[in-house]
């Protein structure tokens, strides 16, 4: 019984460490992309914002997926992450959406430790145009 009450305080407490921390988020931008002109092209990544950034991340893992258009692959970059809130535009290079209507974009990041171990993920959705 010892055990189990152990077990559910622990459980109780994590959530109380999280939110003093903050939720991991992200919010993209597409300042910096290149304009698409009919047909997507290889662009430099826009700036994006990240708070509540797990400790000991070292490395960012943006990744794009359309998610009116999942198969079309726009890809991602890392970036060294060294505790800065804004990550600027042209960070990495990606495939920068080119709808032919307005479409739903999410981005997925992932904060990763120094061996390179996922320790946190934040995603969110824009639309473009």
């Amino acid at each position: 019984m010892t055990g189990a009450l152990l077990a559910i305080a622990v459980l109780l407490a994590r959530p109380l460490v999280a939110s003093a921390q903050g939720a991991f988020a992200v919010t993209p931008t597409w300042e910096g992309i290149a304009v698409c002109s009919g047909q997507p092209v290889t662009s430099p990544s826009p700036a994006f914002t990240v708070t509540g950034v797990p400790a000991g991340t070292a490395t960012l893992d943006f990744r794009m997926v359309d998610l009116d258009a999942p198969d079309f692959q726009h890809g991602g970059g890392k970036v060294r992450y060294s505790g800065q809130s804004r990550i600027a535009p042209g960070a990495f290079q990606f495939t920068g959406p080119c709808p032919p209507r307005t479409h739903r974009y999410q981005w997925t990041v992932l904060a990763e430790d120094a061996a390179g171990r996922p320790i946190g993920t934040a995603r969110a959705t824009k639309t473009y145009p």
